[in-house]
Parts: C-alpha cells; sequence; structure tokens
C-alpha cells in the first residue's frame, strides 16, 4: 500500500462524512462529488505512480474549498461588478 492511497482514503471518509452531515442540497451533492473523486484517486493510487494524480487531487481540494467558504463571501454576478466599478472610477 502506498502513501497517496492512504492519503486519498482519509480525505475520502471526512469529506464523505461532512456531506453526510449537511442538509440536502447543490452543496450536499457538490460534497459528495468531492468524495468520489477522492475515491476514484484512491482506487488509481493503488495501482499507478502517485505523481499522475497530483492535478486530480488539486482539483478536488479546491472544489472542497470552495465550499466551504460562506455563501456571503462569493461575490454573485452583476451585484457584485457593480460596486467595483464604481470604485475604479472614483479612483481615476
Amino acid at each position: 500500500m502506498s502513501d497517496a492511497f492512504d492519503y486519498f482514503r482519509a480525505y475520502a471518509v471526512r469529506a464523505l462524512c461532512k456531506a453526510r452531515s449537511m442538509p440536502r442540497g447543490r452543496m450536499k451533492h457538490l460534497q459528495l462529488v468531492a468524495g468520489r473523486i477522492y475515491n476514484l484517486l484512491k482506487k488509481e493510487a493503488a495501482y499507478g505512480h502517485n505523481i499522475q494524480h497530483l492535478e486530480d487531487f488539486r482539483a478536488a481540494q479546491k472544489l472542497e474549498s470552495s465550499l466551504d467558504a460562506r455563501p456571503s463571501d462569493r461575490p454573485s454576478g452583476r451585484l457584485a461588478a457593480a460596486p467595483s466599478q464604481s470604485v475604479e472610477r472614483e479612483a481615476r
């Protein structure tokens, strides 16, 4: 067994347990997707080289960290773009 297998397994278990505790909805679905990605990486790491999976692992971590951010912290569409444009106009 390789170290990558153990790490991916730990991430998969943590992600899936976190998803189970979440209420129904899009965030829970995306958390489950992240857990499934870790599970697939775990299976691939058991048979292949560890370096090949780093890009996929980083993408899954990025997805999971975006789920942890509060919805109020994320800019959404035109509403977030309007204040930044006015700040740029004032700076000129």
